[in-house]
């Protein structure tokens, strides 16, 4: 444990702000359930294409949709962070 806590706390040199954002992976996992849940509907897939283009056609859908343009982290607090270690140097 000693040794992965400078790893673990990685997240925070970045603004507090995104603490939560960083340290978690909820897009990810509810992308996943997204998958899941369309991938449990159909059953079974007559080859390895067909889930394939599914999951393609779920993510197309995702970043077409206002959830796939969501910020999920505010730009102006980074630069805000860059621009105040570029004056410590």
């Amino acid at each position: 444990m000693r040794d992965g806590i400078e790893e673990t706390l990685t997240y925070c040199d970045f603004p507090s702000e995104h603490w939560t954002r960083i340290r978690t992976n909820n897009i990810i996992e509810r992308l996943n359930r997204e998958i899941r849940c369309r991938t449990h509907v159909m059953g079974s897939f007559p080859s390895g294409n067909s889930a394939l283009m599914l999951v393609c056609a779920r993510l197309r859908h995702v970043a077409g949709t206002l959830w796939g343009n969501k910020k999920y982290v505010n730009i102006k607090h980074l630069e805000v962070a860059v621009e105040d270690v570029s004056l410590a140097c």
